[in-house]
């Protein structure tokens, strides 16, 4: 059996500055995002024991969900060239397999994942939103045959397992932890895995009225919440003043941050700060979730409507 294996261990990066200091906080950023290259941070930890599954079980496929610059497809992509596992991306939007070799010249995520052996496999985002149920699973099986399956965003039991793991015992000293939400399956591992004395806060990066109820049912623990003031719109959705804020952060820190997930949860952080959120001493652990080979798609966006990203 072959497992993942890390670049590179993940490290704590404090940040300072005059807000910080005025409103006597800690800011300490757990950089989950450098643990590998292509499958980066929270996509690392949910893909991992998924992976030890399949190949106990037999399988040589996996099967998985995701939009067109989803991290998950990447990650997945990235892991099964890398541990010799035939990957397979059931993707939303039939209209991005028309024409193939274009979608590809557009899309860096679908680019990449091509690159990395994946078989795309596009449906309609009405057919997209059968992906649990049985049937559509069922057809699934009938036209790829055996195949291990993971869910979309990588979010089950193995995947919170992983996803516990991101926190260690030299975190203990902090009082609140927060990551970035889209599935779920990282903020039940940090509940999981936190101390009694700390708050898991969670950042959704899009509108939802199913997260609480993803999430526990994975957790026992009631110190946590959602956070649900800062997706921006919904889910993908930039502004200016996000992109400002994520260069501004790049240029204070060197801290990259992505559009989708760790830019708004860094932004809602840094607003909640300044509103007095946090009791003053309050250290806090922001979990970088990587994400970062997803700016390249959102730029191409953000450059039709003059605005630009850099990291």
């Amino acid at each position: 059996m072959i497992v993942l294996i890390p670049q590179q261990q993940p490290y704590n990066q404090q940040l300072n500055d005059c807000l910080l200091r005025k409103k006597g906080i800690t800011l300490v950023v757990k950089r989950e995002d450098v643990i590998h290259e292509n499958v980066s941070g929270n996509k690392f930890r949910k893909l991992y024991y998924n992976v030890i599954e399949a190949q106990n079980k037999g399988y040589d496929t996996i099967l998985t969900f995701g939009g067109a610059f989803s991290n998950h497809i990447a990650a997945t992509a990235a892991a099964g060239k890398e541990l010799g596992i035939k990957t397979i991306g059931v993707i939303r939007g039939d209209e991005l397999g028309e024409n193939l070799s274009q979608t590809l010249r557009q899309n860096p995520t679908l680019k990449f994942a091509v690159s990395q052996g994946m078989r795309l496999h596009f449906v309609s985002r009405k057919a997209y939103r059968q992906k649990t149920e049985p049937e559509f699973i069922s057809n699934l099986f009938q036209l790829f045959g055996k195949f291990y399956l993971v869910p979309e965003g990588g979010t089950n039991e193995l995947a919170v397992k992983g996803t516990g793991e991101i926190l260690t015992p030299g975190d203990e000293e902090f009082d609140y932890i927060t990551c970035a939400v889209g599935t779920g399956g990282t903020i039940a591992g940090l509940i999981n895995s936190a101390k009694p004395h700390q708050k898991v806060l969670g950042f959704p990066a899009l509108k939802e009225n199913f997260l609480h109820n993803n999430i526990a049912k994975y957790v026992k623990a009631t110190g946590w919440e959602l956070i649900r003031d800062y997706h921006f719109g919904g889910f993908a959705k930039i502004d200016k003043k996000l992109v400002d804020f994520i260069n501004m952060t790049y240029s204070l820190h060197n801290l990259p941050l992505d559009p989708v997930y760790t830019g708004k949860m860094f932004y809602g952080i840094i607003d909640l700060i300044k509103r007095d959120y946090f009791p003053k001493g309050s250290k806090i652990l922001a979990i970088h979730t990587g994400g970062l080979q997803g700016i390249e798609g959102m730029n191409l966006r953000l450059a039709k409507k003059g605005l630009h990203l850099t990291i």
